[in-house]
């Protein structure tokens, strides 16, 4: 079985045999890793965590890689940089927080509006993602592994309710990735900041609203003790894949049973992830609501003008990029046949069942 194969077969759990003397002569290899969180944000922090005890359970601890926090080493938003610069080995972090560097980086975390969770695997597995994010990454010395996804994200906390698009004007929003571009063009003040700087760029009123994820990391944050309209959906993040990042002249010199062991591990958690953030959403949730939250939606008006302006800016970025309208070629027809299949089957179900089990 070739490593791409176990790849998809990863999902239940996998012990890597080899002979007793392949064992003994197995290389230690130590890697240090920095997450673009902190340790407080437990299933984010605790993701590349779990990657490295797997991989040194499956190598016999030969091959170890010690975890940093975001800030530890480098900072949060600096994790692509020293992995490509060979400062660190490895990294796990969201591409998207890299537009700067390259617009396409988007794509392989959430674009507003994008795929869903299971989308967005069905295209990376088998809709040709993972070969463009391949290339894509080889570019900047980095060789790329789905490593989680969020779900389904929160649409943010805000200091005052948004009623119309009239009041997003100057609001000043910290929110990563082409978002920040969408909310640029519907009248707010976009900023990014790591997660460890939020809430006290929003206690401080530096910032009026902010975006993370969603119940859960939110109510460590403290959100709610200093804005209380909670918005959802979060439409810009429909999901949000995380990706372990290696430094590609360290990943090619591993033997083949370590970049397999990476592999294993990694899609443990790329499934693993979400399944957290699903058990422990609803409850934070609930006591968010306790605490003084107030839970809104997003009027109609403010999503019809977002979906416009999102698909607008991302025909007009691929008129001007080549690389990401080689990306946005495959993802657009891939989204829309996604989307119509799922409206007949999930989102029937969906509009059902949900609002009669409210009731």
């Amino acid at each position: 079985m070739n490593r791409r194969a176990m790849l998809g077969a990863a999902v239940v759990p996998v012990a890597l045999a080899t002979p007793a003397i392949a064992q003994t002569q197995m290389p230690e290899v130590r890697w240090r890793l920095t997450s673009s969180f902190p340790r407080n944000l437990d299933v984010l922090f605790s993701t590349p965590e779990n990657i490295a005890r797997r991989v040194a359970q499956l190598t016999d601890n030969k091959f170890r890689i010690q975890v940093f926090p975001a800030g530890e080493i480098v900072g949060g938003l600096q994790a692509l940089d020293a992995v490509q610069a060979g400062t660190l080995e490895a990294a796990h972090t969201a591409s998207y927080y890299y537009i700067g560097k390259e617009p396409g980086f988007a794509f392989f975390t959430a674009i507003p509006f994008g795929l869903t969770m299971r989308q967005m695997t069905a295209w990376l597995r088998h809709g040709g993602g993972n070969q463009l994010a391949a290339n894509f990454f080889r570019d900047y010395n980095i060789h790329g592994i789905p490593a989680g996804d969020t779900g389904a994200q929160m649409g943010g906390w805000f200091r005052n309710e948004i009623r119309s698009q009239a009041d997003l004007q100057g609001l000043k929003f910290r929110i990563a990735g082409f978002a920040g571009q969408v909310m640029q063009r519907l009248g707010a003040v976009p900023t990014q900041v790591a997660a460890a700087d939020i809430y006290p760029s929003l206690e401080r009123g530096t910032l009026d609203a902010v975006e993370f994820v969603g119940p859960h990391d939110d109510e460590r944050l403290g959100f709610v003790r200093v804005a209380r309209n909670y918005y959802a959906p979060g439409f810009w993040e429909p999901s949000a894949r995380l990706h372990f990042m290696a430094n590609i002249r360290a990943w090619e010199a591993l033997p083949d049973l370590y970049k397999a062991a990476i592999d294993i591990a990694c899609a443990e958690q790329d499934s693993e992830m979400t399944a957290r953030y699903d058990h422990l959403n609803p409850q934070a949730l609930r006591r968010l609501v306790a605490a003084g939250a107030q839970l809104r939606f997003w009027p109609r008006d403010i999503l019809q003008a977002a979906w416009r302006e999102s698909n607008a800016l991302y025909e007009t970025t691929a008129a001007g990029n080549p690389r990401f309208k080689a990306i946005w070629e495959s993802y657009k027809p891939y989204r829309a046949e996604q989307f119509q299949w799922f409206r007949i089957a999930e989102s029937s179900f969906d509009n059902f069942a949900f609002p009669a089990a409210a009731q």
